[in-house]
């Protein structure tokens, strides 16, 4: 097969990459902004990469989605802090870059694989998110933060109307706080800049204090990249049709753990990494206000499990690797990389 990445310098594009380069006989297309996170795919003869813009490289884009088997568009800003200070540019990109692609593959009629996000759940007062049940529940409209879910949601509908009435092949795949190397640049000291993991390591490594938004009572269940990756690999496979105009909550319901007690356990573990100790001990908890901290249109879940019950029955998959085994994992990533 031929695969097209579309964002394959991201987080999930990079490891996705080398896992398909590394565990199939697969070709890869890709293109991104920049290529420091695949150093390990340029030299593959089956890499095929573009440096450039999706929005900029529209004929490049339409070129590649014509040669190959599955598209995958995985760009997109996913970070909580820019859902609320550039909610427009998160539209334009999220949305309407990628609506452009979905349109594509029906006119082509490619087979699809659409990142949407855990965030389509938003506020659902349900105890465990299924894809097939659960109510979709978001706020006010001046609260942002909700334009990337909202963003997000409408594509999965467009997604799923061009598949039940003009045949699109598509899969929407709904990451869980999916976590490890690569995710974030944990040096990035902006508050918000990136990814609670990230941010939390960046964080202890500076000797900083940790904001909690809210005290960090909310909960979420993190995943670690390895086993979405298992679960993305299984879904571009497609055996027996099993992922075939389906939507599959990718997330390890296991490890649930507030955000506090993922400050706390960072904290145990990096303390074990003798060069950073020292600052590690400097730091506190601090809880803030969430408009403090991301601004007016910030608002937050308190819970955001997975029901993987799906995943398990159509993939056969399920995740493995448990919070503190990925944590040492990424955390040896960035602090002693040479045991990687």
């Amino acid at each position: 097969m031929n695969i097209l990445i579309l964002g394959a310098n991201g987080f999930i594009g990079s490891h996705l990459s080398e896992a398909i380069l590394t565990q199939t006989d697969w070709s890869v297309f890709a293109i991104d902004l920049a290529q420091n996170k695949l150093e390990k795919c340029l030299s593959s003869e089956r890499f095929h990469f573009f440096l450039g813009d999706i929005i900029k490289q529209k004929e490049w884009v339409t070129e590649q989605i014509k040669r190959c088997d599955v598209i995958l568009p995985l760009v997109a800003i996913a970070t909580p802090a820019a859902y609320v200070q550039n909610p427009l540019s998160v539209f334009e990109l999220d949305f309407e870059a990628n609506l452009a692609i979905i349109r594509q593959c029906v006119r082509y009629k490619k087979r699809i694989i659409f990142p949407s996000t855990s965030e389509v759940y938003g506020m659902s007062t349900d105890t465990e998110f299924d894809e097939e049940k659960s109510n979709l529940v978001t706020g006010p409209i001046h609260k942002e933060r909700w334009i990337y879910s909202t963003s997000k949601q409408l594509l999965d509908r467009v997604i799923y109307a061009y598949g039940k009435h003009q045949g699109l092949s598509y899969t929407l795949f709904r990451p869980f706080n999916w976590y490890g190397p690569k995710l974030d640049d944990i040096f990035n000291p902006k508050q918000g800049g990136s990814r609670v993991l990230t941010q939390f390591i960046g964080n202890l490594l500076r000797g900083e204090n940790i904001m909690l938004v809210g005290g960090g009572g909310q909960q979420r269940c993190f995943t670690y990249i390895d086993d979405g990756i298992r679960a993305l690999i299984k879904i571009i496979e497609n055996k027996n049709n099993a992922s075939h105009q389906q939507i599959f909550n990718v997330g390890n319901p296991q490890e649930n753990i507030s955000i506090r007690g993922l400050a706390e356990l960072l904290i145990g573990l990096i303390k074990h990494y003798p060069q950073y100790a020292n600052n590690v001990n400097k730091t506190q908890l601090i809880d803030v206000d969430a408009a403090q901290y991301y601004g007016a249109g910030y608002q937050d879940v308190q819970l955001r499990v997975p029901a993987i019950h799906k995943a398990s029955e159509f993939l056969n998959w399920q995740p493995i690797i448990n919070l503190e085994k990925g944590l040492r994992k990424t955390l040896d990533f960035y602090l002693n990389p040479h045991r990687c």
